[in-house]
């Protein structure tokens, strides 16, 4: 049985441990503000970039561009996978990991040879121990306060790449931000372009038709796609890195706060066994006392 001393430890460590994590609780929370307001303030221009694209794609038509071509047959598939640099933040790397295995793991059934790049110190590991062929990595990203340049310089590798015939397909894996309560794995494909969704399950009638903008492009659409399709690439991998950072001070916050709560209630029930423990120690002693004064009696 452990002595009142080690249970008073125990006590002492335990509210050690919930200091650390009520502080990485507020650093997560005060992180999440930040990456969340950047990531609602690109959403709408992301939403209205794809409308344009798909506007001036629809003039120009499918052929316009070799981005917007599928290939006919795809041996080659690289996939791009975020993660975050650090853990402490419940299963989200371990979601995102087991969601770009099991891509993986399909397009390999399929006879297809799979290259992957690394956004994130953990995706990166998991590469490495799966002895995956890892093309590039980025660490330091996902996480921190970054710009448009991370995703311009992995963008035009992925664009160049697939117009050398390097790739036939692109796909990224990202954590799309829900709530404070969700974040979802999502694999997305980069390249060729897919088109615009459609509305799904609604039959489209006069009635109930979305209405089109109109938009008068100068130059002629074919030209304005050949710098818009590439830089779609770029906008879609950026909003995937700022969903994923989100995601992750989301993650960890909540982790965070799931400790806190454990460490209280374990030094509720430290405190509970050591209360009992003094108990039983002052009623031995109490005893000890009671039965030497009745021998002096006797």
């Amino acid at each position: 049985m452990a002595t009142l001393k080690d249970i008073e430890l125990k006590i002492q460590a335990v509210k050690k441990t919930r200091q650390i994590t009520k502080a990485m609780n507020m650093v997560a929370a005060s992180r999440l503000r930040g990456a969340q307001t950047d990531m609602e303030a690109f959403r709408p221009y992301a939403s209205k970039f794809a409308e344009v694209l798909g506007s001036l794609a629809e003039k120009a038509g499918d052929e316009s561009s070799p981005l917007l071509v599928p290939r006919e047959e795809v041996e080659r598939v690289h996939v791009v996978v975020c993660t975050s640099d650090r853990g402490l933040c419940g299963g989200f790397n371990t979601n995102l990991i087991e969601k770009a295995h099991a891509f993986c793991d399909e397009q390999s059934r399929k006879g297809r040879e799979v290259s992957l790049t690394a956004f994130g110190k953990k995706g990166r590991d998991w590469m490495r121990r799966d002895k995956r062929t890892i093309e590039d990595e980025y660490l330091g990203v996902v996480g921190a306060r970054f710009g448009f340049n991370e995703a311009l310089t992995a963008g035009r590798k992925l664009v160049d790449g697939f117009l050398d015939g390097i790739y036939d397909e692109v796909h990224i894996v990202y954590a799309a931000f829900l709530s404070m309560a969700r974040q979802t794995p999502v694999v997305k494909q980069l390249l060729p372009i897919p088109p615009l969704e459609k509305a799904e399950e609604e039959e489209i009638t006069d009635e109930n038709q979305p209405y089109l903008a109109e938009h008068i492009c100068e130059p002629s659409a074919p030209e304005l796609l050949g710098e818009l399709l590439p830089r779609n690439v770029y906008v879609q991998i950026y909003n995937a890195l700022l969903e994923t950072s989100t995601s992750e001070h989301a993650a960890r916050m909540l982790a965070m706060d799931n400790a806190t709560k454990a460490c209280n209630d374990f030094i509720e029930e430290l405190t509970l066994i050591y209360n009992k423990a003094r108990q039983a120690a002052i009623t031995a002693e109490l005893m000890d006392i009671v039965g030497g004064a009745e021998a002096l009696k006797g």
